[in-house]
């Protein structure tokens, strides 16, 4: 909630704000005051019918004031006056419990509370002060209509009903928080309890192999110098004359005695040193045979690195749907541990349902293929060697695979692998449906919380939005802010010529800056007169992760979930958008461009 949601319902009857903040706090951005409110500094006087005061308490004394200083304000509050407290504490870890008691002290009542979507302010309470009991206000700051006896009467029987869900709430917390401990504890001390035994054994297991293939190359090294002295001797060659010559007795009688004498000389030249400039022989080769496999491998790059990487045992399918937004190195039991080797991937994912299918992975963890196990293994000992997470994804039944828990993970995750937007479909799914996959259900978000898990690039910063506006008076200013914080999908940054008067914005977690924009799409909004929906950036979104367009918009025909050749221009890609190209030339220069209906059928 922004703070104007919780302040405005309240300014009936109120024609001046004090304020009496105190620290490095400045609430004035925050407020866009209605006509004829009038806003001033505190001047230690008494706070009477017809003023606001504002207030501020925090765990940050120098930010948001001390507890002393916000009870000197409540002592200058005179009957019918009233006040907003923004607070510093998060609603979980607020000690209202020492603010209740400097209220009630100076008769004050608590109208209305309620959390607030900012960085350093995270609630606000509307107090007023007062003789008598005033009716409560409900979720949307309207005053419920009681008096007297019934007034107290619900707020008592309120703050009963609301303690009880509280306490349950924070039991269960506490029930889930040392389930997690115990469970936590219990997979260290089996992880710490075998993982010196395998770690012995995989290094053990990795010598023995190393000295049997270092045996191998010197036994095939010591057969092909025997080999080719065979095929250089005399006696072979001369066999192999004659042989020739007895298949072809017509021709290769002719020319037996030329081979031979050629022989004979060629023998004589081994015995002493070769003559400078003289030719080599045919036979001889002109470089070492290499007998080494190289690996061709597409998703190799040099380029500094700003996508997730990821080696994974997955199913095709998710193997696909993951390349839309990552680069993805899908393993085989025959190149696994080489592919992890070569491109040092960010984590290394391991799919259940890629070992319990069919597939090269089939049938790895469930002990009737002990081989594809020891590779496995050796991929989790490789990758930890690389100082790389190990990521075991189950989204099927742990019993399908029981040998993959034994394995020592560093994460596991139980949930599927998301729904790429481009695999639905629009019509038969509905824009609310495309609206909740696009937040909680998405392949890119579910990648995003793998991303975290092995920090590395995040690939929810691709719906990153920049907003570009220009808002030339304090009406301008506090519709930008209302538009921009009223999203859905909330931009990342604003673009503004004066950055003046948007403290708000950067309150609430909206970089506002000068210059270029740095999200990857752009929305121009420097026509503040235009009225936009808080679904507006969430659809544009959603539309372009499903297409993979270029720029999204509208069409004069109202054309919805389709490519166009021209549109009305709402989300743009920023390179093209820094490109300076023409709106009504960009598909004539490959781009995609896709249209859609700018508000929903009725």
């Amino acid at each position: 909630m922004r703070l104007t949601d919780l302040l405005h319902p309240h300014l009936d009857g109120v024609t001046t704000v004090v304020d009496a903040t105190r620290g490095g706090l400045s609430l004035e951005p925050y407020l866009h005051l209605p006509p004829g409110v009038f806003l001033r500094g505190d001047d230690e006087q008494p706070v009477t019918e017809g003023e606001l005061v504002l207030l501020s308490y925090g765990p940050d004394a120098e930010l948001h004031g001390g507890e002393d200083a916000c009870r000197a304000v409540l002592a200058r509050m005179r009957p019918g006056a009233r006040g907003l407290i923004v607070l510093g504490h998060r609603a979980s870890e607020l000690p209202y419990h020492r603010l209740l008691d400097h209220l009630v002290a100076h008769r004050c009542q608590v109208l209305r509370a309620a959390p607030l979507d900012y960085v350093h302010l995270h609630a606000g309470a509307v107090i007023a002060r007062t003789d008598e009991l005033l009716a409560p206000h409900d979720f949307f700051g309207r005053p419920v209509p009681a008096d007297g006896h019934a007034t107290a009467l619900r707020i008592a029987d309120e703050y009963v009903f609301a303690d009880l869900a509280s306490r349950s709430l924070r039991a269960r917390v506490l029930d889930l928080e040392r389930t997690v401990e115990e469970a936590e504890r219990t997979r260290v001390a089996a992880g710490q309890d075998g993982l010196a035994e395998r770690l012995a054994a995989a290094v053990r297991e990795k010598e023995q192999l190393a000295a049997a293939l270092r045996a191998t190359r010197d036994r095939v090294d010591v057969l092909q110098a025997r080999v080719a002295m065979l095929e250089g001797s005399t006696t072979l060659r001369v066999g192999k004359a004659l042989v020739t010559a007895a298949r072809s007795p017509k021709r290769g009688a002719v020319r037996l005695p030329g081979e031979l004498y050629g022989l004979w000389r060629g023998r004589r030249r081994a015995a002493g040193p070769a003559p400078e400039g003289a030719p080599k022989d045919r036979a001889e080769s002109d470089a070492p045979v290499d007998g080494r496999f190289h690996l061709a491998h597409r998703a190799l790059t040099v380029a500094p690195r700003d996508r997730l990487v990821v080696a994974g045992v997955l199913t095709p399918a998710t193997a696909e749907d993951f390349a839309a937004d990552v680069v993805v190195n899908r393993l085989l039991p025959h190149d696994g541990r080489l592919l992890v080797q070569r491109t040092d991937p960010d984590v290394l994912v391991v799919q259940l349902s890629a070992c319990a299918g069919d597939g090269p992975w089939s049938l790895t963890g469930t002990g009737l293929a002990p081989d594809l196990d020891r590779t496995l293994a050796e991929l989790l000992a490789e990758t930890r060697v690389l100082g790389r997470k190990a990521v075991l994804w189950r989204d099927g039944p742990a019993s399908a695979a029981p040998g993959l828990a034994r394995l020592a993970w560093d994460a596991v995750v139980d949930a599927d692998t998301g729904v790429r937007l481009g695999r639905l479909d629009p019509v038969a799914e509905g824009r609310e449906r495309l609206r909740e996959v696009f937040r909680a259900d998405s392949t890119r978000v579910r990648l995003s919380q793998l991303a975290r898990t092995a920090g590395a690039p995040d690939p929810l910063d691709e719906r990153r939005v920049a907003v570009l506006a220009a808002p030339r008076d304090r009406t301008d200013v506090a519709r930008l802010v209302g538009q921009v914080l009223g999203q859905l999908h909330r931009p990342a940054e604003v673009v503004v010529p004066d950055p003046a008067g948007l403290d708000e914005l950067t309150a609430a977690g909206v970089a506002v800056r000068r210059g270029r924009p740095l999200a990857p799409w752009v929305a121009d909004w420097t026509d503040l007169t235009e009225d936009r929906p808080d679904t507006l950036l969430l659809d544009l979104m959603c539309a372009q992760e499903y297409s993979g367009a270029d720029a999204v918009g509208h069409t004069p025909t109202a054309d919805d979930y389709v490519f166009v050749p021209s549109l009305r221009p709402l989300l743009v890609r920023r390179s093209l958008h820094m490109s300076g190209a023409a709106p009504g030339s960009w598909a004539g220069q490959g781009h995609r461009l896709f249209a859609v209906r700018g508000k929903e059928p009725s």
